[in-house]
């Protein structure tokens, strides 16, 4: 099978099968003197052209270089001729409305104020023979101050109590990764999580080969156990990052944390903690400073291993069967 036909909220999405791997962008300052390839003349002209009608100056740009990228997108530092410097990054094959979905994550999250996020310029190139592209603030990096965590899990915390409101969703459908994240609002959040995470993630599983007659039977149980292992407490949603492992953040020139490559919505906050449990990269001392802010309510332990099924299983979709047994683990304890 070449690829996987989806519909979500009456969208068809292709996509490969498997899906390709998915690496994400690592920002770098970068030194402006040579870049990977010469920018091609007809995006650097729609770049200047965005710029220029988003910030109302003129925009011609002086230099670029390779900033870091991955081997899905171009990551560019560009520098104008007066001196502003942004980030851009450019897909010629991009998944459908990806740089588009990226913004809108990263403006719901700066709006909130709670932690630093590049503040997305805007984006472009969506018109047929151009390469799509987006513009955001350039964010220079420098060395972890010594409170870092602590400042971090503050922050984060301030995040998810800033941005509380009644219902889970989002406007739109978004990515993590390549992956199709459905979005669609409701006022329930097991359906929200048992429909438009762990069955969704399910049935991707099933169309891309990766589960069998066992996997099935225990989700479809564990689905069924939702009310009980997640309904309680009954918080508000939040906004949350949505995909926050170790290389989704950075650190700034002053030392401070910055969100990165959101796959944002508004759900349960153990939801956003979940991942950060996974993959390393936060501490004792992130998790303490966020419960300072806001402590877990009691179960929480158990909940939490719900929500890192949403990305044990997004990790099985996106790299393969090493990630089959993290599921496995999670679906005969709590089916």
């Amino acid at each position: 099978m070449d690829s996987v036909a989806l519909a979500i909220d009456g969208r068809e999405v292709s996509l490969p099968s498997p899906l390709f791997q998915y690496v994400l962008d690592r920002r770098e300052d970068g030194v402006f003197a040579t870049g990977r390839l010469e920018m091609e003349p007809r995006l650097k002209e729609s770049v200047e052209r965005l710029v220029a009608n988003a910030t109302g100056a003129e925009a011609r740009i002086l230099r670029d270089a390779s900033s870091g990228g991955g081997c899905i997108n171009d990551a560019r530092a560009v520098e104008l001729e007066d001196g502003r410097t942004f980030f851009l990054k450019s897909n010629p094959h991009p998944l459908p409305g990806m740089f588009p979905r990226e913004a809108e994550g990263l403006e719901a999250l700066h709006a909130v104020g709670a932690l630093r996020v590049p503040r997305p310029i805007g984006t472009g190139g969506e018109g047929e023979g151009e390469t799509p592209f987006i513009v955001m603030e350039h964010v220079r990096t420098g060395p972890r101050r010594n409170d870092f965590s602590e400042v971090f899990g503050r922050g984060f915390a301030d995040l998810h109590k800033e941005s509380a409101r009644d219902r889970f969703g989002f406007d739109r459908d978004n990515y993590i990764g390549s992956t199709p994240q459905p979005n669609a609002w409701t006022d329930d959040w097991v359906e929200f999580w048992r429909e438009r995470r762990l069955g969704f993630q399910l049935e991707l599983a099933g169309r891309n080969g990766l589960s069998d007659s066992k996997m099935d039977r225990l989700g479809e149980r564990l689905m069924n156990r939702l009310d009980d292992l997640i309904g309680t407490p009954d918080e508000p949603a939040c906004l949350l990052h949505g995909d926050l492992w170790g290389g989704n953040y950075m650190t700034d020139e002053k030392g401070d944390p910055v969100l990165i490559d959101p796959a944002a919505y508004y759900g349960r906050r153990e939801a956003d903690l979940a991942m950060t449990q996974l993959f390393g990269g936060f501490d004792r001392r992130f998790h303490g400073a966020y419960e300072e802010v806001w402590p877990l309510a009691a179960g929480s332990s158990a909940r939490l291993e719900i929500y890192k099924l949403y990305h044990l299983l997004n990790h099985l979709n996106l790299f393969g069967g090493g990630y089959r047994g993290g599921c496995m683990d999670i679906l005969q304890r709590y089916a």
